[in-house]
């Protein structure tokens, strides 16, 4: 099993479960996946810290970076927020002999996907409804009516996309979503699915 050289990116609306897939698979396969931090131009929310979570910079320096090519995928996803990938986070994590996961938006996940092909496992999880997914955005508190508008939306027309991704996982029991993700996973590192 060589996972050096490859990138699983995991792909949702937000709410729909993608971020606790990632983590349980991270805990399982510590000595084959690292985790792929996104740099982004939001404020850091509850206890989210930089270089753990996300690389927080500034929407000068992120602008700087996209100009010198330093990513290898970025998008504005809400208005004047920008997330992206950096090239040298996946690099970093390919020179340590592991796999590079990502828990990443819709579109950044299908820019991964056309950049690195065979390379790279896509995998959209798919929430139970767009109606389970409200009632999860909603219950976080995190974001104000207008935020929650916004995700709402963007998560609508996210849903649309799932049949561009090499595979649909759907999140209707998180236990059962974990251990479809393990047999993916196992079987993309062993090369026993062809892309």
């Amino acid at each position: 099993m060589n996972p050096e050289g490859k990138l699983i990116i995991f792909s949702a609306p937000s709410g729909a479960g993608k971020t606790t897939i990632v983590q349980h698979l991270l805990s399982k396969y510590s000595d084959k996946l690292e985790f792929s931090i996104s740099a982004t131009t939001r404020e850091p929310r509850g206890t989210e810290t930089n270089h753990k979570d996300y690389y927080f910079i500034s929407k000068e320096e992120f602008l700087h970076r996209i100009a010198k090519k330093h990513f290898v995928e970025f998008e504005e996803v809400y208005t004047g927020t920008f997330y992206g990938t950096l090239r040298e986070e996946i690099e970093r994590i390919w020179a340590k002999g592991k796999a590079v996961i990502f828990d990443i938006d819709v579109e950044g996940g299908l820019h991964l996907k056309r950049k690195y092909e065979d390379q790279a496992l896509a995998i959209f999880v798919q929430p139970p409804s767009l109606e389970v997914l409200k009632q999860r955005l909603s219950g976080r508190g995190t974001d104000s009516p207008e935020k929650l508008q916004e995700r709402f939306a963007k998560a609508e027309k996210e849903l649309n996309y799932a049949p561009k991704f090499d595979v649909i996982l759907k999140n209707y029991d998180l236990q059962t979503a974990c251990n479809e993700a393990e047999v993916l996973v196992n079987d993309f590192l062993s090369e026993k699915i062809n892309l």
